[in-house]
């Protein structure tokens, strides 16, 4: 049976202790964490799930779950010593740019291959301190460029010792092929984010996000071809906007568990 994490960004809207209570309740070993300064405190403090990391080690521990994958903003990474008490606090040792905001998207190739090489400096004292360090896309790195390769494509090819954390399902809304894509980088994929696509029209409350394995994805084959192609470690349950965290936990696991992968 494949041990699962949760992407505690799908239960922001929800109370930590019910959404730890529920997640390792279904059958997660592990959940992922997710913030930055954008969501800091005034006091100084980390934002996000990381706001009060001594407690959030307590609570983690008191369900037996632990945090190997986090999503760290940007802004907190530019400021490795801050970030690192991610680390020190949690043993987490992957750590995942998650997204860039609308304005921060370069617009070009070379816009692109300068933020690569961004993300490679950035990774220095990360890797130093023992952390596999990458970045996480959603579907606007699957654009086309004019020469015919992905934004994605030129990101790691800038930064060629980083790794990345797939999100198939967006490579899906960005109308990639994921299969080959998964292939083509598979010694640098670490991670997978396991989230499906609602049909046209349907769940349009939960942004047309599904439970995995009530949506349009192959999910078994899928899972198969990661597990052939590439090195991911952790395969992260994920739902953007659940309107019901129980039901998503649930369901999303005993999907994955019912193919036998």
């Amino acid at each position: 049976m494949m041990d699962m994490s949760f992407q505690m960004f799908s239960g922001r809207n929800y109370p930590l202790d019910q959404v730890l209570k529920t997640v390792a309740g279904a059958g997660y070993k592990y959940v992922e964490g997710y913030g930055g300064l954008d969501y800091a405190s005034t006091d100084g403090g980390l934002g996000g799930l990381y706001g009060d990391l001594p407690g959030l080690k307590a609570k983690l521990d008191a369900n037996g779950l632990t945090m190997p994958t986090a999503h760290v903003g940007l802004d907190l990474l530019e400021q490795p010593e801050r970030a690192l008490a991610i680390n020190e606090a949690l043993g987490t040792t992957v750590f995942m740019c998650p997204w860039l905001s609308p304005e921060q998207r370069p617009t070009d190739i070379a816009g692109w291959q300068a933020f690569g090489e961004r993300l490679a400096k950035l990774s220095a004292p990360f890797t130093k301190a023992g952390i596999t360090f990458g970045y996480h896309n959603h579907d606007f790195e699957f654009a086309m460029l004019p020469d015919g390769r992905y934004p994605m494509d030129v990101l790691l090819e800038a930064a060629p010792d980083i790794y990345t954390e797939a999100d198939i399902a967006w490579i899906y809304r960005g109308k990639a092929d994921a299969f080959a894509w998964l292939e083509k980088f598979g010694k640098r994929i670490v991670a997978v984010h396991v989230k499906d696509i609602a049909p046209a029209g349907e769940n349009l409350d939960e942004d047309g996000w599904a439970d995995v394995g009530y949506g349009t994805l192959p999910w078994k084959d899928l899972l198969n071809h990661v597990k052939a192609k590439t090195a991911a470690r952790y395969f992260v349950a994920e739902h953007d906007n659940p309107n019901d965290l129980v039901r998503f936990a649930t369901r999303s696991i005993a999907t994955v568990n019912s193919f036998g992968v």
